[in-house]
């Protein structure tokens, strides 16, 4: 008999090569809208390893450290992991289908009879028994074993599909940890620019008081009339009513990082409300080809992967269609008596074969279902591509023009501040009335909180290219890479 059970397990498991459903494949490129070079990129060879950890060229010792806070504490992340971890487990269960159940079982009782007599009710009205009074022992132990042949490949195919979505949460993860730097970074950059035009507006400020001082003094003197000194004390309150609105918006970017790196805002970024500068951002970045995007990019990896699940299932559903065939087993024996509970020893071995053969197209729908599913997902495969080469070309234009507006803020931040430093003399020698010196001295606040901006958005701009082009988890640990 173990013969015939091991030819049958043999041809079993040669069948179960055969799955249904379709073998899934890689979208090629072509069908993904996938053009050879970007449009702005420099489509040169990318550096993965300044990809891993871009946000180190920006020379900030205070950000790297905040960044790898948040790398270990952020909660987003923490969550990303933890369903990573289930993933994991759902494949272990899927593929424990893959071997033989087996059960055990055993029982040990004292059963009570009692024969003949029938019973009797004495003087005091009790129950006394009149047959005869016996207790027996019992002992049985018992196993059996269960195994499903995967004939049609329904368990490889769920296996498939467990793989194909436990490495999709690790995109998942990675495309979490990408989204958190650049988040990170964003808030980093804002808070060093709020801090900087608040710089600009307090010394603006305390320049605009000396104006209105000297208005006051000059209309006191009979020089001017009371209008040069309303506009001063205007223009001096406008640029005081800036300032909460400053101090407000770098609050938020720090009470965001403290959230980001896993904390409650306040003391988590104490360190930071001492002013320092935005991040310098004149850097060089390879674009390489929209190729190495899609490589690079975890969310385009992970919707590939939930492509491939879906594919796999479409077998699943159709092996169903199919008979299926299932081996098992019992072994077990009963004794009235513990040492004689081996002496006999019963059992069995059986196969079974199930096919549906009417269930109103239940099942068939249901491949229907998933071929619609697998659609579904390829649409949102390609979608996932064509965002991402969005993503870049737009991230290239944003740091292009930053840089070019920096430049041109650079030179009017000169030209202005040489003018208002002229105007300022000229109005204190009585030679231009006060709106001359008040719009120059308008131009220069302009030009210098453009400047700014200016420098912030190309450090904004380079956060959001190296995003785009999915760096920041290809050092991580257990990378799905």
């Amino acid at each position: 008999m173990r013969y015939r059970f091991a030819w049958t397990a043999t041809a079993a498991l040669t069948l179960s090569a055969c799955a249904a459903g379709p073998d899934y494949k890689p979208p090629r490129p072509a069908s993904l809208g996938v053009p050879a070079t970007y449009i702005q990129g420099n489509n040169a060879l990318i550096d993965e390893a300044a990809l891993a950890n871009w946000w180190t060229r920006l020379g900030d010792p205070a950000l790297d450290l905040l960044i790898d806070r948040a790398v270990a504490s952020n909660l987003d992340i923490v969550q990303a992991q933890v369903r990573l971890r289930q993933a994991r487990e759902s494949l272990r269960q899927t593929n424990a289908a893959f071997l033989p159940q087996v059960n055990a079982s055993g029982n040990a009782g004292r059963n009570y009879s009692n024969r003949g007599g029938g019973t009797r009710v004495d003087d005091n009205g009790n129950v006394i028994s009149g047959g005869t009074d016996s207790w027996s022992s019992s002992y049985t132990l018992g196993a059996n074993a269960s195994w499903q042949i995967d004939l049609f490949g329904e368990l490889a195919r769920s296996s498939q599909a467990a793989r194909a979505d436990l490495a999709a949460s690790g995109y998942d993860l990675a495309n979490v940890r990408v989204t958190i730097i650049a988040e990170l970074v964003t808030n980093y950059v804002q808070a060093r620019l709020a801090q900087e035009q608040l710089r600009i507006a307090r010394e603006t400020e305390t320049i605009q008081k000396d104006n209105f001082d000297i208005a006051g003094w000059r209309l006191q003197a009979g020089l001017v009339s009371s209008l040069d000194e309303q506009q001063a004390r205007a223009q001096l309150a406008q640029t005081r009513a800036a300032i909460p609105q400053l101090e407000a918006g770098l609050r938020g970017s720090l009470n965001r990082i403290a959230v980001l790196t896993g904390q409650a805002p306040g003391e988590a970024t104490r360190m930071l409300e001492s002013p320092g500068p935005i991040p310098a951002a004149s850097i060089a970045i390879v674009t390489g080809i929209p190729a190495d995007t899609l490589r690079q990019r975890p969310d385009v990896r992970s919707a590939e992967r939930a492509l491939a699940a879906a594919t796999a299932r479409i077998g699943v559903a159709q092996a169903q269609l199919y008979p299926a065939l299932g081996i098992s087993g019992n072994i077990g024996t009963s004794a009235a008596s513990f040492k004689s509970l081996f002496d006999i020893i019963t059992g069995g071995i059986f196969a079974n074969v199930a096919q549906v053969i009417f269930d109103g197209g239940r099942l068939a729908s249901q491949v229907r279902s998933q071929r619609a599913a697998a659609e579904g997902a390829f649409a949102a495969y390609k979608q996932n591509v064509l965002i991402a080469l969005e993503d870049v070309e737009n991230a290239v234009a944003a740091l292009n023009s930053a840089r070019a507006r920096k430049a041109q803020f650079g030179t009017a931040f000169e030209a202005s501040n040489n003018a208002a430093i002229l105007a300022r003399s000229q109005y204190e020698a009585g030679l231009i009335d006060f709106q001359t010196l008040s719009t120059s001295e308008s131009t220069l606040l302009n030009a210098r909180n453009s400047l700014a901006a200016a420098q912030g958005d190309e450090a904004l701009a380079i956060a959001q290219l190296y995003s785009a082009l999915g760096g920041g988890w290809q050092n991580m640990e257990n990378s799905p890479a």
